[in-house]
């Protein structure tokens, strides 16, 4: 299904914070990787950082971390992982200023066990979906979190356009393999491209998001740009970014990091704190822009919305 084609990207930056920097996007990047190049620890990369005032025209606003004051938009954009570009924290920022390439149509296919698949330009897919802002807490394995407002529309809302039929019972996303623009793909520290997966229920979840866009403005490349998933209550990982491809299938796909390392990386990876990573603890992080670190929530603080899900479940065991 392939509609009117706009060029992805059309949002007005009139309402930007700071008018200067933000009508030269290609300056606040360059800007903005200047200063992530020092950045090594998760402590306040810029706390006076300007954030920008949101640019996605009437969005509900939802405050899923109850309060919580949003990390800034400097750090989430400067101390990112992304290993399709970089496995330092502050590289991907450096190297995706040009990503995605504006000139290449951005295209994700819906495929597998579902009654409408087909190939769908990115203003075609979310065209038809009304923009949410949800201030989520996004939790990462190696033990640092942030509190982030993302931008965007709840995956259920697009698995029942797809329409997926009684055997789908997992659903798979792939990354964009592209080398020439995501040079850590040239490096096999994992098997190319990236994949990620959820259990139907998982993905019906009214949480998990579809995003577009971060503190109102669209996505950029460290971030996922142009369209990634969000799971609140899993770790950072799972919420696979910059993605071409969906598909519904019948049993559990292995997923990355269930390839690169079985006995730390599980299908589940919900946030326990009471499961310690091989190499680390995982029952304190430390929250960007804070030097000291706070106890972890099970399910990144969101139990009372997903736990009925794993009910039946040993958590230690599927981990």
């Amino acid at each position: 299904m392939l509609i009117r084609k706009n060029k992805h990207g059309e949002l007005p930056e009139s309402e930007v914070t700071d008018h200067q920097i933000y009508l030269n996007r290609r300056q606040f990047l360059n800007t903005s990787a200047t200063l992530a190049a020092g950045a090594i620890l998760p402590i306040s990369l810029a706390s006076a950082a300007e954030t920008p005032a949101a640019t996605f025209k009437d969005i509900a606003k939802h405050d899923f971390a109850k309060g919580e004051q949003p990390s800034s938009f400097e750090a989430i954009t400067t101390y990112n992982n992304f290993y399709e570009f970089d496995t330092s924290k502050s590289g991907p920022a450096l190297l995706a200023t040009e990503f995605p390439n504006k000139d290449k149509p951005w295209m994700v296919t819906i495929e597998g066990e579902c009654d409408k698949p087909g190939e769908f330009h990115y203003d075609d897919l979310v065209r038809p979906f009304t923009m949410e802002e949800r201030i989520y807490r996004f939790r990462c394995v190696e033990g640092w979190s942030m509190v982030i407002p993302w931008v965007g529309f709840s995956l259920s809302e697009l698995i029942k356009k797809a329409q997926p039929n009684s055997r789908a019972k997992y659903v798979e996303f792939t990354t964009l393999y592209d080398p020439k623009q995501m040079p850590g793909q040239n490096r096999q520290v994992l098997d190319w491209p990236y994949t990620e997966a959820l259990r139907m229920d998982e993905a019906m979840n009214p949480l998990t998001l579809m995003a577009v866009g971060i503190y109102g403005q669209e996505l950029l490349g460290q971030n996922g740009a142009p369209i990634r998933l969000v799971v609140p209550w899993k770790y950072g990982f799972k919420s696979i970014k910059s993605i071409v491809r969906i598909r519904f299938v019948e049993h559990p796909p292995q997923t990355s990091w269930m390839k690169a390392g079985p006995r730390e990386y599980g299908f589940f990876s919900n946030v326990n704190p009471e499961v310690d990573h091989p190499r680390w603890s995982q029952n304190r992080e430390r929250r960007i822009g804070e030097f000291l670190k706070r106890k972890t929530l099970m399910f990144n603080g969101y139990e009372e919305q997903v736990a009925a899900m794993y009910s039946t479940m040993d958590l230690k065991k599927n981990f």
